[in-house]
């Protein structure tokens, strides 16, 4: 099977983003939400953005922004790719085309938000994440496998993965790629260099392992 790619998400430091470079990750996250405990200011980003190697992708995760916020963050920090998280229409997901369109994984609802994504031109690839994002617990994976069979798009998982779950993760759905964020933790919105070592680690094991 192809290799699992790896995203370190909710990265706020020089130690965090390169650890997850020397971990061999190939792509971190940095969360544009004001809300969150993991929030990054654009113009800090922009300067961990610059120490990263060729190769290694950047991604700004927004939710709900309005377009102009939008525009005015990616000016200050163009990220290699844009992930919204939230609950955005039709016509901002075009205006910030292409995208990483993330959604909650539900059993009634799953099937057709994931059908509508992968037909959706302006969406280059679908993030699955548990029924409460940033919780860090995950859901049945048995549950997703079925309704991942007819999707062309590249599908990243999330929610609640850590080094110690992930290996079962991408042997249960083989997905594209896995996002974590609070799994490589060792306070909440601060990143353990230890723990992104391991995840990555665990994630290149079970791709040797994988049938």
């Amino acid at each position: 099977m192809p290799r699992t790619r790896i995203k370190i998400c909710g990265v706020r430091d020089e130690e965090a983003a390169l650890a997850a470079v020397d971990a061999g990750a190939d792509a971190i996250g940095f969360m544009f939400v004001r809300s969150s405990v993991r929030y990054i200011d654009p113009a800090d980003a922009a300067e961990l953005m610059a120490m990263l190697p060729p190769m290694v992708a950047s991604v700004g995760v927004f939710m709900n922004t309005p377009l102009d916020s939008f525009l005015d963050i990616e000016e200050q920090c163009p990220t290699t790719h844009t992930q919204l998280h939230g609950e955005e229409s039709t016509e901002l997901i075009a205006s910030c085309a292409p995208i990483i369109k993330a959604i909650r994984f539900s059993p009634s609802t799953i099937a057709d938000d994931l059908q509508e994504l992968d037909q959706n031109e302006n969406v280059e690839a679908i993030l699955i994440d548990g029924p409460s994002p940033g919780a860090g617990v995950p859901f049945q994976w048995t549950d997703l496998k079925p309704h991942l069979e007819t999707i062309a798009k590249p599908v990243f998982l999330a929610g609640g993965l850590t080094p110690d779950n992930v290996a079962d993760a991408i042997r249960t759905l083989r997905p594209y790629g896995v996002d974590v964020s609070s799994g490589v933790e060792r306070d909440r919105g601060m990143k353990d260099p230890a723990l992104i070592e391991a995840f990555c680690d665990a994630v290149r094991r079970a791709d040797l392992t994988a049938d």
